[in-house]
């Protein structure tokens, strides 16, 4: 079958960036007014994404805190990830550089809760280790949530409900969410998390379009809310896209849990990962390959059930048990379903575009990412030429070349 020819093609985004990053995090703590004292001991929530620099930032967090004469230790701050059990969250931290070794604290790690209130007339769990410090910290990225949309999404807040409920509280607050919204599950739970579970911080990230730290900002119990709110405005406004409404087939060339809790990041596909509440459908694709799992996913593909072709490669590599835990939990099922599947990867996006209807394959529109973290240089087909010269936050970078192979029909990596 005839490729199109595709063009490299460089997005321009907002590229702020915060340079000092352990300067960053210590400056922001500073500014917070913690409630914590010499002595008290603080369970320092870390999550399970991909969030860039974590390691020094959770580190930096640590540093002050023991600046403050306080006992400081790390907890992971999931629910049902790892295969909901102490040691797989201690591991996905570890994939993340966050070990007793390079933290210089403890890190305590338990699947046990103690309900901590009521919220909608439901107990509110807070992970035990955690209830048992003085003080509690989270620390997370705030940014657009994969399943909703509102003015709390994805972040301090979500983690206070999810992560510190563990599998227990997220399987209790995703059915929730299915009655009463994401939104209003995420908000009441939050607000009493912040009354009754002795929070003393949030310390929330942004990133830009790049996937670089651009902000760090530090709130206590009293300003978490209102911060969290502002800083997803932030977010939002910095969040990378791709560039053009309509695409016949997307080519993603991985996809995990490191890179969004649903595999793809479904504010940059259109795609919701659940069908319980409204999602704007924006792009308009009409099929999306996935051509592999990361790594650091440990085998769970959730997500994968938003792509429409995949390869045997990626297949192989899915943990069925990790990724029923995860999209069960989320009361999410169509997370898990597997697509059309093929021996390669040339097979796999010759058939996405056989499905393109009297559109001719060499001019279809083809867009080929690494994933949906890293879209600040794609490749986009000739079809989109036309528009491309009239953007200029777009920029074509090298000459055109079809979409290439390796002699087992692989696809030759983004940047080679």
């Amino acid at each position: 079958m005839p490729l199109p020819r595709m063009y490299r093609v460089r997005q321009s985004f907002h590229r702020r960036r915060l340079a000092d990053i352990p300067a960053g995090v210590r400056a922001a703590m500073a500014e917070a007014r913690l409630p914590v004292k010499r002595g008290d001991t603080v369970a320092v929530g870390a999550g399970s994404r991909g969030v860039a620099n974590i390691a020094v930032i959770v580190r930096a967090v640590v540093d002050h805190l023991k600046e403050l004469g306080a006992k400081p230790f790390v907890f992971p701050a999931m629910g049902s990830h790892g295969g909901a059990t102490a040691e797989g969250q201690l591991e996905i931290l570890a994939h993340y550089g966050i070990t007793e070794a390079t933290m210089g604290c403890p890190l305590k790690a338990g699947m046990d809760v103690v309900q901590a209130g009521l919220a909608l007339g439901l107990p509110v769990w807070c992970d035990r280790i955690a209830s048992e410090a003085d003080w509690i910290g989270v620390v997370n990225r705030v940014k657009p949530h994969t399943d909703f949309k509102g003015s709390i999404e994805s972040g301090l807040f979500k983690m206070m409900t999810i992560g510190l409920g563990k599998y227990q509280g997220a399987t209790q607050y995703h059915r929730a969410n299915v009655n009463h919204g994401y939104e209003t599950v995420i908000t009441a739970v939050g607000r009493e998390m912040l009354a009754k579970a002795r929070i003393a911080f949030g310390l929330g990230i942004v990133e830009n379009g790049y996937d670089e730290t651009a902000k760090v900002e530090a709130f206590n119990a009293e300003d978490l809310e209102a911060g969290e709110r502002r800083l997803l405005k932030e977010a939002r406004e910095w969040m990378a896209r791709l560039p053009f409404e309509h695409i016949d087939v997307l080519v993603v060339e991985e996809i995990g849990k490191n890179i969004s809790g649903a595999g793809m990041d479904t504010n940059i596909i259109g795609r919701p990962s659940n069908p319980h509440e409204p999602f704007p459908n924006d792009p308009k694709i009409l099929w999306i390959v996935a051509l592999d799992l990361t790594g650091d996913s440990g085998g769970n593909a959730t997500g994968i059930g938003n792509a429409d072709f995949t390869t045997r490669r990626l297949a192989d590599k899915i943990d069925w048990k990790k990724t029923a835990i995860n999209c069960l939990t989320a009361c999410a099922p169509n997370g898990a379903k597997l697509p059309l599947t093929f021996d390669s990867d040339r097979e796999a996006v010759d058939s996405a575009l056989n499905c393109i209807g009297l559109t001719k394959p060499e001019q279809a529109r083809v867009i080929r990412i690494k994933n949906t973290l890293m879209i600040g240089e794609i490749e986009c087909s000739e079809a989109y030429l036309p528009d491309i010269k009239k953007r200029p936050d777009l920029e074509v970078v090298g000459e055109a070349r079809p979409l290439g192979f390796d002699a087992a029909g692989q696809i030759v990596p983004l940047g080679h």
